[in-house]
């Protein structure tokens, strides 16, 4: 399926929606039944993963609601129930009373993509659907789906040329895997080059995430180290013949990176770039050289490394510069990212404690450091079953932590909120059953053949 070939029928079906939006927002304004109608309209939209076509009328309608005399007091709990995550999604401040009648639901946790592939069926069912809607939510997702092919079209290409399945075959061979990560974190078709960056990106880090993990000794691994703190090509003839492709390949991707943002908006990104792969490799080091001693850190020890070493904060620098490769990227914008480091850190901590709380038995067991339940059944001394436990609510405060965050607003680019939910977004569901990544079959095939390879039946209904 290709955009040209369906654009026409597209392009009517989000006129329609749109016309159904305005009618809605303006008819018996501030009344509680339009606005219940309103809210139930855009919440479709929004899991139906097709809100992005309808980003300014969904502003207008949300900010005509604020403005009405009715929004703040209404008793109807349904409306208040949809009210909360729309406003709030799209910055608008809600009385404290309103929030303090809402909950934090799962459905703010889900994965985009993944939640509009199972809405599609559920909003398929409901009798009060809107026939237009839901139409363009099934169009939308194949066309969707055709740009994660050809995606993955060009990676499968870039990935077999490196040939690391021969000259870096102890690491994961998952190109798969690792782009659902990127998917997960930018899913709309006009992100595709931040898509194939991304992507490249978390191949890279895992080659050398094994490398620290499973394979390396801890002198070689203080070499490599080194070596990336000087970034230069001379500094790869110091290393061990299979780091020298792993350290080329890292080298290569920032830079050429690096050169396509300067060509583009004239900033020299190239010290972010490599600030975050020293930061990575040397949150890497500090782990390898607890497991060549044997030790067992606190839980906090463990944490405040554990967050970079996830690969957080690197691979949402990356997808900030690679979107700003189709927009307008400046000194400013990129300091500002600076100003979102608490929302990247409590993004990347969720990332963390669901990556653990997913891989932990599977990783004791090949002879990885421990991680953040066996930190802390070593520091309490208590079971797996309470440290699991003590883990869940971690990952619920961290959540709280991230929404306070992401309301600042003035102050932290949206992109970097969006990107940063997203990311946590995708990690728990990636890692909901199990390690995600560490295995190619299970939830996470099922879920890569039904996002990419099936697409769904769509039956015109006029």
């Amino acid at each position: 399926m290709q955009y040209e070939l369906h654009a026409t029928r597209l392009e009517s079906l989000k006129q329609n929606v749109a016309e159904t939006l305005l009618a809605a927002s303006t008819s018996n304004k501030g009344g509680s039944a339009s606005t219940c109608s309103v809210l139930k309209l855009i919440d479709s939209m929004q899991r139906l993963g097709v809100a992005y076509h309808f980003e300014q009328e969904t502003d207008a309608a949300l900010l005509s609601l604020v403005s009405s005399s009715t929004h703040g007091t209404t008793d109807d709990l349904h409306t208040v129930a949809l009210q909360f995550p729309d406003t709030k999604r799209h910055g608008i401040s809600i009385a404290q009373q309103i929030v303090e009648q809402s909950l934090e639901t799962p459905l703010r946790w889900r994965m985009p993509r993944i939640e509009a592939r199972n809405f599609i069926d559920i909003y398929e069912r409901d009798n009060s659907k809107n026939l237009a809607l839901l139409e363009l939510a099934k169009l939308d997702y194949n066309l969707v789906q055709s740009v994660y092919q050809m995606e993955i079209k060009e990676l499968s290409r870039w990935w077999r040329d490196l040939d690391f399945k021969n000259k870096a075959s102890f690491s994961r061979d998952r190109l798969m895997e690792n782009y659902l990560w990127a998917m997960g974190i930018n899913y709309e078709p006009r992100f595709s080059e931040c898509r194939i960056g991304l992507t490249k990106f978390v191949c890279i880090l895992t080659i050398i995430d094994d490398m620290y993990d499973v394979y390396g000794f801890l002198d070689e691994l203080e070499h490599y180290t080194h070596a990336v703190c000087r970034w230069n090509m001379e500094a790869k003839e110091e290393l061990p013949e299979y780091m020298k492709p792993v350290y080329a390949a890292m080298l290569k991707f920032g830079n050429e990176l690096a050169d396509k943002v300067f060509k583009n908006n004239g900033l020299d990104v190239l010290p972010y770039i490599k600030k975050e792969w020293v930061s990575l490799c040397k949150s890497y080091l500090v782990e390898a050289r607890w497991f060549y001693r044997g030790y067992t850190p606190t839980l906090q020890e463990y944490l405040d490394n554990a967050w970079t070493s996830v690969g957080g904060p690197g691979a949402l620098l990356h997808a900030y510069l690679l979107q700003g490769l189709g927009s307008h990227l400046t000194k400013t914008s990129l300091e500002s990212f600076k100003h979102g480091s608490e929302m990247v850190y409590w993004s990347s901590l969720m990332t963390r404690l669901s990556d653990d709380l997913g891989t932990s038995k599977a990783e004791s067991e090949r002879g990885d450091v421990a991680k953040a339940v066996e930190c802390y059944m070593e520091e309490k001394g208590t079971s797996e079953e309470e440290a699991q436990h003590y883990i869940n609510d971690l990952i619920c405060y961290s959540w709280k932590k991230m929404n306070e965050e992401s309301a600042k607003t003035s102050w932290i680019p949206k992109s970097i909120v969006k990107m940063s939910l997203n990311m946590a977004r995708t990690a728990l569901s990636i890692f909901q059953h199990g390690d995600g990544i560490g295995t190619s079959i299970g939830v996470t095939k099922h879920r890569l053949i039904s996002l990419i390879a099936s697409p769904i039946a769509i039956f015109h209904e006029h």
